[in-house]
């Protein structure tokens, strides 16, 4: 039983007396596209496209399988709908009608056919593992024009979808390792360009047109013509299912508007692919525990010397800033190191070895990060008092070694 929306004569009436004047019953303009939104999931390889009212969903699979015969060095890519009467009334389940038949068919052509997609790059043994790219179209909600929004449902999932990487080995050579995702980073397929599948909507004897059809418009229409090509202006495909005859010169008209409007879709898949990769990128940088320190760069940090010698960590201050603090701190401690140096050993014997921050518990480590002042200083130590840390650099220890050496030889003066 056909449950699919049948206009009324008024509603038929209205629809052609407005597209006669330029106007569509949700207010566009003949050739323009109603708002595209894409939206990515958390596995790579899914996209769900929006498109006004019509929402598809396209996920990406795929698995080692053995070559075709006749293309032993090539993979293969598969296409499959899924109608769901969830969707549409006029759908019904289980076997696929004539529209799933017609959206794979137009959505194959355009991809494979146009070599989209390289598919000696899917190859991994010639002549016995290849991959079998899957890609599955869910239709969720028709609102019209669902082979536009399939096809970029299934160029968006394809643009993210990453396959394991393999290595061949063994003694034959013929040994094939697929490599978990945690091991090594997944591969993403070579997508040489974009087709872009533009469908167009007749009325009348032909003469008027618009581009992405509503459910409505589709039930008005006298036919309808799909054009599918690339931002570069290719034609990949043109696919014309019935309906009424079109002049060629109309035919051309619209490959030159679909022309216009490819290179805008594409763009818009690249800028959200480009997002969706960026987002899962800083996703896997890995980061270190809170608890765990952390080094920070010297030119971020800005310290203030005390009165009693400390100096105390400030904040994030810019380069300029500290520039001053470099030139200054290394020629004291050079000058004086060998005075401070049995002090230091005296004080703490770790300090001597190596450049170590000796820091203490109430959340020191957090503070600091592990500041190390690589460029300022060569051994300095950190003592908690319990509110704030302070770091006690050679040029503080250098000034108190000075004054105590000073005091030392008074002192001798004296008893003698």
């Amino acid at each position: 039983m056909d449950q699919r929306w049948r206009p009324t004569v008024n509603e038929r009436d209205f629809i052609e007396r407005a597209l006669q004047s330029d106007l569509r019953v949700d207010g566009r303009r003949p050739f323009d596209f109603r708002r595209l939104k894409i939206l990515f999931g958390r596995e790579d390889g899914s996209a769900e496209v929006q498109l006004g009212d019509t929402r598809v969903m396209g996920y990406v699979t795929g698995q080692l399988v053995p070559p075709y015969k006749d293309r032993p060095n090539e993979g293969t890519l598969a296409i499959f709908t899924e109608f769901s009467p969830m969707a549409d009334p006029a759908f019904e389940a289980g076997r696929p009608g004539e529209s799933a038949i017609e959206l794979g068919r137009v959505i194959d052509r355009g991809l494979r056919e146009s070599r989209a997609v390289d598919m000696e790059s899917l190859c991994v043994v010639a002549g016995k593992h290849v991959w079998s790219v899957r890609v599955d179209i869910h239709i969720l909600d028709n609102g019209g024009n669902l082979i536009d929004a399939a096809n970029i449902a299934a160029l968006a999932a394809l643009s993210t979808f990453r396959r394991p990487e393999c290595t061949v080995g063994g003694e034959d050579g013929q040994q094939v390792t697929v490599h978990d995702p945690e091991v090594r980073d997944p591969l993403p397929l070579t997508i040489h360009h974009l087709p872009i599948a533009v469908t167009f909507a007749y009325f009348g004897e032909g003469n008027i047109m618009v581009i992405d059809p509503t459910y409505k418009e589709e039930a008005v229409m006298g036919g309808r013509m799909t054009a599918t090509i690339n931002s570069n202006g290719d034609v990949c495909a043109i696919q014309k299912a019935g309906g009424e005859g079109v002049m060629s010169s109309v035919i051309m008209q619209c490959l030159r508007i679909a022309s216009v409007k490819a290179a805008d879709i594409t763009s818009k898949i690249k800028n959200e692919v480009n997002s969706y990769t960026s987002a899962k990128a800083l996703q896997k940088v890995k980061r270190l525990p809170a608890s765990v320190p952390q080094r920070d760069n010297i030119s971020d940090v800005a310290m203030k010397e005390n009165t009693d010698g400390a100096l105390e960590v400030q904040g994030a201050k810019a380069t300029s800033d500290v520039q001053q603090i470099n030139k200054e701190l290394p020629s004291i401690v050079k000058d004086k190191q060998e005075d401070v140096e049995p002090m230091l050993t005296e004080w703490n014997p770790e300090v001597k070895s190596e450049s170590k921050l000796i820091a203490g518990e109430s959340g020191l480590s957090a503070v600091l990060n592990s500041l190390i002042l690589v460029d300022m200083v060569s051994k300095f130590h950190c003592s908690p008092d319990g509110a704030h840390a302070r770091c006690y650099s050679l040029s503080s220890l250098t000034k108190s070694a000075v004054k105590y050496g000073r005091m030392e030889k008074r002192t001798n003066r004296k008893s003698q």
